[in-house]
């Protein structure tokens, strides 16, 4: 597994090592020891799967407020997405400032989105499935949102027009959202 770091401070992108041959694959998805040894420490607690069944389904962008907040390790099982996390921590040199990654079924990438981020992703695909770690529940309580399309944050997706929930076109933009983290040195 090589791990690698992002532009934004705690995010990481993962390649795992893929052993191909003429009927298949086999992969390590996740492996405990090697994510600790590369400064992931977060116990995953629980597994999600999503299916997004056309191209341009948008989904964020979303968080949840300590003392809920939830540490995710994505990857895609079925077609491909463009991956955005966006660094909401107050005081932090990145604050606002936000990167994408295509994740794919095929590259088998996977995306640590720690805490103090928000995140989001479009299907660039049809029946994209996605699939992920997180190491704190579900917390409707907690559970918020920044629009998808805030000016202030320039997201350069791959849609105009994407396919949304009815909550997540409801969200803030990022100076109103609701946020409670602060930037740790």
């Amino acid at each position: 597994m090589k791990v690698i770091d992002t532009n934004l401070p705690g995010v990481k992108l993962l390649e795992p090592a893929v052993f191909g041959d003429h009927r298949g694959f086999f992969m390590e998805s996740y492996n405990e020891k090697v994510a600790n040894e590369n400064g992931i420490t977060s116990v995953f607690i629980q597994d999600n799967h999503s299916l997004s069944v056309d191209v341009g389904v948008l989904r964020g962008l979303h968080y949840q407020l300590n003392p809920r907040a939830q540490t995710k390790l994505l990857r895609v099982t079925a077609g491909s997405i463009y991956d955005v996390v966006v660094d909401i921590r107050h005081g932090s040199p990145t604050f606002g400032q936000w990167q994408g990654f295509t994740l794919s079924a095929a590259n088998k990438k996977q995306l640590l989105v720690p805490k103090g981020f928000a995140h989001g992703f479009c299907t660039l695909d049809t029946n994209c499935e996605v699939q992920y770690k997180v190491d704190e529940l579900y917390s409707p309580e907690n559970d918020r949102g920044i629009a998808w399309n805030d000016p202030a944050l320039a997201i350069d997706w791959p849609i105009s027009s994407p396919i949304l929930s009815d909550k997540d076109k409801k969200h803030p933009l990022l100076a109103e959202a609701e946020i409670n983290f602060v930037y740790e040195r």
